[in-house]
């Protein structure tokens, strides 16, 4: 059976990208990579939960503490406020086609995370990688953009074994995350089992921009999220 790592943060973006790669027949390697972030705890627990579902060959969880040391975000540096998502802000951002860089993003995380994946594919000798940056993320996270995914194909394909053959897979690149969503339901994505609250490790603050983003694809789409919110 053809492998496939998949980057498994517990989140729901990376646990629908793990039931698309199932859907297309990859036994699933799931990796999980805690770097110091303020909801670690309940990340790790999704993934572990969403993995065994998938009946997944492998769960590899590393740790990349060093990124909180680093520090330089507001996901692992407790002395740097998350702001609530300001959505008349950003729609005059988008108005102006400007975008400031979150103080979420983590310098350069997915470069990290996709050399350590790649590190675990080849040993593994899985013929893909699954990542899931969308669209409504690289228009702030510069290592989400189309561009950083396709130059990093070729630093796989130069930094590996000649007969090694790894494909990067995005395949929601293009996808906000109500399309997300709706990809996600007709697989039957268990949505209870995942976490994307910035803040908390429960209840959700329904706030942040991972929050907000979040509760609006499942509004959009005429559904209940079926996690904890700390204002219900």
């Amino acid at each position: 059976m053809k492998k496939a790592v998949c980057l498994l943060s517990g989140g729901m973006d990376s646990t629908t990208l793990a039931y698309v790669a199932k859907n297309e027949g990859y036994d699933i390697c799931a990796l999980h990579m805690s770097y110091g972030q303020r909801t670690e705890e309940k990340e790790r627990k999704c993934a572990k939960t969403v993995a065994t579902k998938l009946e997944a060959a492998r769960f590899l969880e590393v740790d990349l503490k060093y990124l909180t040391t680093i520090g330089g975000s507001s996901l692992t540096d407790q002395q740097i406020l998350i702001a609530d998502h300001d959505d008349e802000g950003e729609t005059e951002k988008n108005q102006n086609e400007e975008r400031s860089l979150p103080n979420t993003y983590v310098p350069f995380r997915n470069a990290n995370l996709l050399s350590i994946a790649t590190s675990y594919a080849e040993v593994e000798g899985a013929e893909a990688i699954f990542i899931g940056v969308q669209a409504s993320d690289y228009a702030g996270y510069p290592d989400c953009r189309p561009e950083f995914v396709s130059t990093f194909q070729q630093v796989i394909d130069l930094g590996t074994a000649d007969e090694t053959k790894i494909t990067l897979k995005t395949p929601f690149v293009n996808l906000n995350k109500t399309q997300i969503l709706r990809r996600g339901m007709d697989l039957g994505v268990p949505y209870e089992d995942t976490w994307s609250c910035y803040r908390s490790n429960g209840p959700a603050c329904g706030t942040c921009d991972s929050c907000w983003y979040r509760l609006k694809a499942f509004s959009e789409m005429g559904i209940h999220d079926p996690i904890p919110y700390a204002d219900r």
